[in-house]
């Protein structure tokens, strides 16, 4: 039960939250039922507000934020709890299956790199760059964005959108990527993508090899071989787009 869990300074903080004290709450607490519905109300409240500024944020991580805001509180439910309690309230992101749009093309005669971070996990920034290319659907059609995520800090390094699944978008975010890190670094830099005709390249290679960098690519077409790549295309897509596409709708 969410109230036995409360501590009693926590009740309070999470009354002022809501914007009532714990004087106007006692007065009304005339069973467990009711202060239930009240810190239910108080957490739901907050969820409407996330939900309202940015719709596409998922359960998960909307049960991270609060919860790091209810910490004080001792009244934050677990997140199986508050997944039912937003489906109850009709507050769970509904998914638009879209067109999708392929983006690698593997059957080329350019040379294909081994897996070389398998297993890897990195230990700083700039040792693993992985690679992508998503689609983002606009009222003018579909463009391409290209990505490159630093494997320690998943901060996005290099991008470049375009028109096209040309290489020189690609090759955009690379130069992009390079900028922000010395030769040094490059030379123990490894560079982590698909087998995608674009990674495959002449041209995109021989940037690669000129600074020195290690070239690893997926075996297969696993999403996962490329999983934090394909995580910020999503988080990019269903969060940070969706909510600059409304801003400006």
């Amino acid at each position: 039960m969410l109230r036995t869990e409360c501590q009693s300074q926590g009740l309070g903080t999470l009354c002022g939250l809501f914007g009532f004290t714990r004087q106007a709450y006692n007065k009304r607490n005339v069973s467990d039922g009711f202060a239930e519905e009240v810190i239910e109300s108080i957490i739901i409240e907050k969820a409407r507000e996330y939900r309202k500024s940015n719709p596409g944020l998922g359960a998960a991580k909307l049960h991270a934020i609060l919860k790091q805001m209810f910490e004080d509180t001792g009244c934050f439910p677990g997140r199986d709890a508050f997944i039912e309690m937003l489906r109850k309230h009709g507050l769970m992101v509904r998914i638009k299956r879209r067109r999708r749009y392929k983006t690698t093309d593997s059957d080329h005669h350019y040379r294909k790199y081994p897996n070389l971070i398998k297993g890897v996990v990195p230990t700083h920034p700039n040792q693993i760059w992985a690679s992508d290319i998503t689609y983002v659907e606009t009222n003018e059609g579909v463009c391409y964005l290209s990505l490159i995520t630093d494997l320690y800090s998943h901060k996005i390094v290099g991008w470049a959108v375009g028109p096209t699944l040309e290489t020189v978008y690609p090759l955009e975010a690379l130069k992009m990527a390079y900028k922000s890190i010395d030769e040094e670094t490059a030379k123990g830099l490894i560079h982590h993508s698909d087998r995608g005709s674009q990674y495959c390249s002449q041209n995109y290679v021989s940037i690669l090899k000129s600074h020195g960098s290690q070239i690893s690519m997926t075996q297969t077409g696993d999403p996962l071989e490329n999983a934090i790549a394909e995580r910020a295309n999503g988080i990019l897509k269903t969060e940070w787009l969706y909510r600059m596409t409304n801003s400006y709708s």
